[in-house]
């Protein structure tokens, strides 16, 4: 009993070291912590969605899941080769148009109104604090820190491991004039190094007006948020870009519900609707939208164009690798919404409507895999 004791003393004191490392961030206190607790979404110590939103599904076990998704093997869960990409010079990118550049997963760059934004990077080959988990599909690291220009406004929808990298953003800080995050998030930013004045967090229904002619709107998504085994400490929040020329929604990460009829009612249409599209399951239906969902959530808010995110990079899910295109594309056939399928890298000139793209993960085989310790979204569903 004595040898038990000091083993189990032991393992809960290396836990506790390990998740001191700066790369878990931080959470609210101080004057950050009681904004926290002002917010209407927050109550008993967490943020709670707008509508009741289980981790997982009815009916679902945690034991089962769990089997099934750390040891059994799936069919062609990674690409069996390098993925088609494109390395773009982001400093030489046309300033008068504006433009897109997709770095996979939920990571891109924007040039908005001379204006440049960047979203969820992410350029590390892991999204995980251990290096042999959630691995990169070979191929999709081509960007780095160094290849980005200067950036205006930093954005970070919550603070899942594939959202929020720290080594990607403490080596941008320097290129780094503003972030604007998820209200909480700051705390992990100022246990990096941002400086407070720097960082602008906003919460559900909160409008920032950062100059004449740009405004970026926080608005609710239907997902979770943690970076190590405690749930909801920071928010989760879908964005609009507002410009005198454009208006781009993003979903950060999100389950399908009433809140996009009622953002695209309220904002009454979108030049380009950003949605995640991957990382799904039936057994957690409610935090993350499967490709259908996501053609009917464009379509509620009444989006000119779509493009799908939150795949072609990590594996998260058991699905297929390329399921969450091909799902998408066969749902956008006939719907008014305009289905955008750039490669990793490729620009997509946003107002451009005639610009075609290739159906790029065709012919790309698959390979069995198993998503061993999967630390992306923090803990099990």
């Amino acid at each position: 009993m004595l040898v038990l004791l000091v083993v189990f003393g032991l393992l809960a004191a290396a836990l506790f070291v390990f998740l001191r490392q700066p790369q878990f961030g931080a959470f609210p206190e101080g004057a950050r912590l009681e904004r926290v607790e002002r917010s209407p979404h927050h109550a008993d110590g967490s943020f709670h969605n707008l509508v009741p939103t289980p981790q997982l599904t009815e009916g679902v076990g945690y034991a089962a899941m769990l089997k099934e998704y750390l040891f059994d093997a799936k069919p062609r869960l990674q690409p069996s080769r390098p993925l088609p990409a494109v390395k773009t010079d982001l400093r030489a990118l046309d300033k008068g148009g504006d433009v897109l550049v997709w770095f996979g997963h939920s990571s891109f760059f924007m040039r908005l109104d001379g204006k440049t934004f960047l979203v969820d990077p992410v350029f590390n080959d892991h999204a995980s604090p251990f290096p042999f988990s959630t691995r990169a599909f070979a191929g999709t690291t081509l960007y780095a820190p160094e290849d980005m220009p200067k950036i205006d406004y930093l954005i970070v929808s919550h603070d899942h491991w594939d959202h929020l990298d720290y080594r990607t953003v403490t080596a941008l800080k320097p290129d780094i004039g503003k972030v604007v995050c998820a209200l909480g998030v700051g705390a992990h930013l100022e246990r990096w190094g941002f400086a407070p004045e720097t960082i602008l967090e906003a919460d559900w229904f909160e409008t920032l007006e950062l100059e004449p002619g740009l405004a970026i709107h926080a608005l609710p998504a239907r997902h979770f948020s943690g970076r190590d085994l405690r749930r909801d400490r920071t928010l989760w929040v879908a964005f609009v870009v507002e410009t005198s020329e454009r208006r781009i929604f993003y979903s950060g990460d999100s389950g399908y519900g009433p809140h996009f009829a009622e953002i695209g009612q309220r904002f009454a249409g979108f030049d380009l609707a950003i949605l995640e599209n991957g990382q799904y399951d039936e057994k957690w239906k409610y935090i993350h939208m499967m490709p259908e969902e996501a053609v009917r959530a464009a379509e509620e808010l009444k989006a000119k164009s779509l493009l799908p995110v939150h795949a072609g990079k990590f594996a998260i899910a058991n699905h297929p690798w390329d399921e969450p295109f091909r799902r998408i594309a066969e749902a956008s056939k006939g719907k008014a919404v305009r289905l955008l399928t750039p490669k990793i890298g490729e620009p997509v000139r946003i107002a451009d409507d005639t610009q075609a793209f290739s159906s790029w993960w065709e012919g790309v085989e698959g390979v069995e895999g198993v998503n061993a310790v999967d630390m992306a979204e923090s803990g099990p569903r």
